[in-house]
């Protein structure tokens, strides 16, 4: 033993390793390891108890929570059968209250079957009344359906007319005549009348106190205007309005040669355009035509220009045959004024008549006054002398 001693003694101061310059010998290593095992040992002690603190920290609280539990619990079955005994009185609201809604349904489904009978009746007669307007409408949609076909007709008819230039002219010509016809009496204007060149303008309008009579001519160069709306392009259409324009000028020249005779007709004619829409067109976009047919003494009218032109013609031959029967008028006058004489005098005589009347009926007022006086005393027996200031005043003769 002693000798094995110092062996572990030497062995224990044997230098085991080096940390840094400083040797470490086998003894202090094991020294080393033991605090260490030992440090190892005490912190698995501190950790065991702290893990057993810590697992009784959680069964005290789980003991904690399940009390909690089982009072809540306890809350929850409390408050189960309270909220079942009101489902159940819920319950039997519920069923009192569903027959009652029941029943209000089943009268209100019933009185709206009933309104709903009375409606579709209603409805169906309605229906039944604008089926039979509607059948009415539709007849007339049919006459009127055939009405337009028959103005179809009668326009294609008149598309016919107007292609041909001597029907054209007549068309010109009969709304021309038309127009002076309604407006003016007969023998106020002629149609074709022949003047002292031969000419035969299409009207002339005899004018009052002996002026010169108004020419009318209706052969507008319709076809020369045609030509311009029929223009494929703008070439073309250019083209047709100088034709345009050259046409109406040698129909204005030829106006005022053959028609404006001095001391013979007026010295302005009218060159009838039978549609409103040319003479728009012709004033708005032929101006200049416009200005030197009237320095022609060529007026363009529309129908609805003649026909104003026509008014204030008739004006005029109105206001000259008044003036030429302004002596006969006044010859009527005067006669009126003396039957108007004769009238005052013999009512002045009738006023006197019944003034002179009037006094007669105040005396026989008098005399019957005396008359039932005197009865009334014979009545009375009383035939004393009345006084003489009692008795009235007698006029002559009564």
């Amino acid at each position: 033993m002693q000798s094995t001693l110092p062996s572990w003694h030497a062995l224990l101061q044997q230098t085991a390793f080096v940390v840094g310059n400083r040797p470490v010998s086998f003894g202090e290593a094991a020294l080393g390891v033991a605090v260490l095992l030992s440090g190892l040992a005490l912190a698995r002690v501190l950790l065991s108890l702290r893990a057993a603190r810590r697992r009784a920290a959680e069964a005290a609280l789980a003991a904690e929570r399940a009390r909690e539990a089982e009072a809540r619990m306890a809350e929850l079955v409390a408050a189960q059968n309270e909220l079942s005994g009101r489902m159940g009185a819920l319950t039997e609201v519920f069923g009192s209250r569903q027959a009652e809604l029941m029943q209000t349904v089943n009268a209100r489904l019933d009185s709206m079957s009933g309104r709903l009978g009375q409606s579709i009746v209603e409805t169906t007669k309605s229906t039944q009344e604008s089926l039979g307007k509607l059948q009415e409408r539709l007849a007339v949609i049919d006459s009127a359906r055939t009405n337009i076909e028959a103005l179809a007709g009668q326009v294609v008819q008149l598309q016919n007319i107007l292609s041909n230039k001597q029907t054209r002219g007549a068309f010109g010509e009969a709304r021309m005549a038309a127009i002076v016809a309604d407006g003016l009496p007969h023998g106020a204007y002629a149609f074709q009348y022949t003047l002292s060149n031969s000419s035969r303008p299409d009207c002339v309008i005899f004018m009052p106190n002996g002026a010169p009579p108004l020419v009318i001519d209706a052969k507008f160069p319709l076809e020369a205007w045609n030509a311009i709306r029929a223009a494929p392009g703008a070439e073309a259409a250019k083209a047709a309005a100088a034709m345009f324009r050259r046409a109406v000028e040698t129909h204005v020249a030829d106006i005022a040669a053959r028609y404006l005779l001095a001391g013979e007709t007026q010295d302005t004619a009218f060159m009838f355009v039978p549609s409103e829409s040319v003479f728009a067109e012709i004033h708005e976009h032929h101006e200049a035509l416009v200005k030197k047919a009237q320095r022609a003494r060529i007026v363009i009218v529309s129908p609805s220009l003649l026909m104003l032109s026509i008014q204030v013609i008739q004006a005029m031959l109105k206001d000259h045959r008044t003036r030429e029967q302004a002596h006969v008028i006044r010859a009527e006058v005067i006669r009126l004024m003396e039957d108007v004489a004769r009238l005052d005098e013999r009512v002045r005589k009738l006023g006197q008549h019944f003034s002179a009347a009037q006094r007669d009926v105040e005396d026989v007022l008098v005399s019957t006054g005396k008359l039932a006086r005197r009865g009334e005393r014979i009545a009375d027996l009383d035939f004393a002398e009345e006084p003489a200031e009692a008795r009235p005043r007698l006029k002559a003769g009564e």
